[in-house]
């Protein structure tokens, strides 16, 4: 081998080392994905369910609609680490959480990649009711 691309071979394996070894350890944990759930999930509710309701019973318990979905915080985040599994591949991890609260209200499907300290849900679904 030429000595220029064996120097091109080294330069690319150093690369694609710093790269495995930066994403390791940017791998977010269970934890960061349980808190970022619960914004994605916070924000959803206030903005598609709280600010969406139409009848006169739900316009009045709208008025502390933001209120109880703050203080819902830390049980959102325990239903979240229940139904979430999460794979690791030590440079990413895949979650997927099946949000099931009950009968009555719908489920949800999410499967969300984490790399580089960042989340990204690629499936967001609404489940049917039947199984």
């Amino acid at each position: 081998m030429k000595p220029l691309t064996i120097i091109a071979y080294t330069g690319a394996a150093v690369g694609l080392a710093a790269l495995g070894v930066t994403m390791a350890k940017t791998n977010p944990s269970q934890v960061e994905y349980e808190e970022y759930a619960v914004q994605r999930l916070t924000k959803y509710l206030k903005t598609d369910v709280c600010k969406k309701t139409t009848n006169v019973i739900e316009n009045l318990i709208r008025f502390n609609c933001d209120k109880l979905v703050d203080s819902a915080s830390p049980q959102i985040q325990e239903v979240i680490a229940r139904t979430t599994e999460r794979q690791d591949y030590v440079i990413f991890s895949v979650y997927r959480t099946d949000l099931k609260i009950n009968s009555w209200i719908p489920s949800y499907k999410f499967e969300t990649v984490g790399a580089f300290d960042q989340f990204y849900t690629y499936t967001a679904e609404k489940q049917s009711g039947k199984k």
